[in-house]
């Protein structure tokens, strides 16, 4: 008689919950979000912030200085945004900072990494709509799930839907 097969999840890696970091509002509700259910449901979030790339390319020193303050900056916001990961869940997240626009970086990153699971992202609560993220989910990027959560949503809202 033959072993049991084990199943799918048994060995499957936990859930990878990825939030994109910018400085919008609606990223803390997301990012708050995908921290309650990664600690939910045993999980793991990764945060990316993309470093902007200067289109000045005049001088090479100008240029790499310019690389290194968005490289700065994004590590900053990262920082912050994977306190308020740790402080709310124990969770140690996975940071990722790419070089580009944030919508060129996001599809290379999922592919990359199948681990990520599920993208987490609030929608803008601005008569500007829902931003360029959640429409480009919308419209172009398919096979992977996505959740939108809304963006004017406060922090015992989305605890309680977590």
């Amino acid at each position: 008689m033959s072993a049991p097969a084990a199943s799918s999840t048994a060995s499957r890696a936990p859930r990878k919950f990825l939030v994109v970091i910018d400085k919008t509002p609606e990223c803390k509700v997301a990012l708050r979000f995908a921290t309650r259910r990664a600690q939910h449901t045993g999980g793991r979030v990764t945060l990316m912030c993309a470093a902007s790339l200067p289109d000045f390319q005049q001088w090479r020193g100008v240029e790499e200085i310019m690389r290194d303050e968005a490289h700065a900056e994004a590590e900053a916001m990262l920082h912050d945004a994977a306190k308020v990961v740790n402080d709310l869940s124990g969770i140690l997240p996975e940071l990722v900072i790419p070089y580009g626009a944030v919508t060129d970086c996001l599809v290379p990153l999922l592919k990359d990494d199948p681990d990520i699971s599920i993208v987490v992202l609030a929608s803008g609560a601005g008569k500007e709509g829902p931003g360029p993220l959640v429409s480009m989910f919308g419209t172009a990027v398919q096979g992977i799930p996505v959740t939108i959560v809304p963006g004017h949503f406060t922090d015992d809202q989305v605890d309680a839907l977590a």
